[in-house]
């Protein structure tokens, strides 16, 4: 999110993947770590395609089975992954917990995981035609929808749902979404990940050059804010 009081603004390129409950978490450890730059940094934040799964089945995978078969782990080893996950992000102000409607047994949906590439398609389509802002609009939807609501995001019906949620013409993110074009975009920004030997996520890439990996502290994104505008001299309006 820009800071329009901000005296810089430094651009930060975040590979992420919606399925990633450690990229919710540095979204909310960053935003904390801008908070105490408030009128010093300010950040124009742009996401890019990261796919943690890219064979994952259409059908999907329940989350506990899949973190016990991907990290070798047991399925209670599996849990205690989880709820570590959920302490960090109650920590970075975000939510993993389950928000929506039970059935007639008091049951929530199962948590499953899905394949993203469509959802990165419309994130890349947003970003492109309708600025940072709303992609960032739109990746937070998709998150409350897979973490808080366990709607079905790797099914294109549910993602324009979403789309048209925040507002987006659902007919234009239904074409981005039979794109070709969009599909090579896609592949491109994955490409670009592998080129700079990011292999997990979230990484944010500060004004193109200067990596910070992984979900930090706040206080750890606001001293490597601080080290890159003291690097990269501010521009001089014309």
């Amino acid at each position: 999110m820009t800071e329009a009081t901000s005296s810089r603004t430094l651009t930060i390129d975040v590979w992420s993947d919606v399925m990633c409950p450690w990229c919710l978490v540095g979204w909310g450890q960053l935003q904390k770590g801008l908070k105490l730059l408030e009128g010093e940094i300010g950040a124009d934040i742009r996401w890019h395609a990261f796919e943690l799964n890219p064979d994952m089945a259409p059908e999907g995978e329940d989350r506990t089975a899949h973190i016990a078969r991907k990290y070798g782990r047991t399925v209670e080893q599996s849990k205690g992954v989880q709820g570590q996950m959920r302490e960090a992000a109650i920590n970075a102000g975000v939510s993993l917990d389950y928000e929506g409607a039970t059935d007639e047994n008091g049951e929530a949906p199962p948590a499953m995981m899905w394949n993203t590439f469509a959802a990165h398609k419309l994130l890349t389509w947003v970003g492109e035609t309708k600025g940072h802002a709303k992609q960032t609009e739109l990746k937070l939807a998709m998150f409350a929808a897979h973490f808080n609501h366990r709607r079905r995001i790797g099914e294109r019906d549910v993602l324009l749902d979403i789309a048209a949620e925040v507002g987006l013409d659902r007919a234009a993110a239904a074409e981005a979404l039979g794109s070709a074009e969009y599909d090579q975009k896609v592949r491109a920004e994955e490409q670009a990940a592998w080129d700079m030997n990011i292999t997990g996520v979230p990484a944010m890439v500060v004004e193109g050059k200067f990596l910070i990996p992984g979900a930090q502290g706040p206080e750890v994104y606001a001293d490597a804010l601080r080290r890159v505008a003291e690097k990269i001299p501010a521009q001089t309006p014309a």
